[in-house]
């Protein structure tokens, strides 16, 4: 198993590679401006990191938001254009289900999770999680989140926090409406990847395999760009 993981949906374009027991290599470009021109050369470099070739490529997994209409289609047409020429699956992971786990994997979370990102316009996508750890013997141990609701997207003052520890860029913009937020700002394609392999494994766990989505983008706004209407007339009835 090789598997290719791209997130598109916030202010990091981000890539990896998991060879299916652990992630091979993985580069992030924060703060990224145009996405479609850093996310190629990312994906070649992480495949070059890995020491693997694109035809090594077993499934392309891809973070499927929610975010801003123009980064997140950057993500989703490179994975299913790579999974059409490959001839490879092309399988889904909302992009904040990653960003839960990843930060489950680097600190506390006892009284939960709330992952929260910029959708701007003054507001925030948003989803709260449950964790629950998994113990793997010999000391070693995993997490896994359990999304209990999400996600929305809104201003940041009708998140309701209830004790959950925050993380995302959108606790950093508003720290007033979402205080204490603390760990990863962005989704990084490591943690995305790794959910990936779990939920594709034989054995896998339902609420492992029910993270996998359909590779289509998870938009929570009614696009700006409308069809017009039928136009109205403009001379009284009979005239030319």
């Amino acid at each position: 198993m090789l598997v290719l993981a791209l997130d598109t949906s916030g202010a990091a374009v981000t890539a990896a590679v998991h060879d299916g027991t652990a992630v091979r290599a993985e580069r992030s470009e924060p703060g990224a401006r145009g996405h479609a021109e850093h996310l190629a050369p990312l994906v070649e470099a992480v495949l070059a990191d890995a020491d693997a070739d694109r035809r090594d490529l077993t499934t392309v997994a891809v973070g499927v938001g929610p975010g801003p209409f123009t980064g997140l289609r950057v993500g989703l047409v490179t994975a299913r254009v790579l999974g059409h020429a490959l001839g490879i699956d092309v399988v889904g992971v909302c992009s904040l289900d990653a960003l839960a786990f990843e930060a489950a994997m680097l600190g506390d979370t006892e009284g939960g999770l709330l992952a929260v990102t910029d959708a701007r316009r003054r507001e925030v996508h948003w989803a709260a999680y449950d964790t629950q750890r998994i113990d793997r013997g010999a000391g070693a141990h995993t997490w896994q989140v359990v999304r209990l609701d999400g996600p929305h997207v809104g201003p940041a003052t009708a998140v309701e926090v209830a004790g959950r520890r925050v993380v995302g860029r959108g606790a950093a913009l508003y720290p007033d409406a979402l205080p204490g937020g603390t760990g990863p700002l962005d989704v990084a394609a490591g943690a995305l990847a790794t959910l990936a392999v779990r939920g594709l494994a034989a054995d896998a766990d339902p609420a492992d395999r029910a993270v996998l989505v359909a590779p289509e983008p998870l938009y929570l706004r009614r696009p700006d760009a409308v069809a017009p209407g039928v136009r109205k007339r403009v001379l009284p009835a009979g005239g030319r």
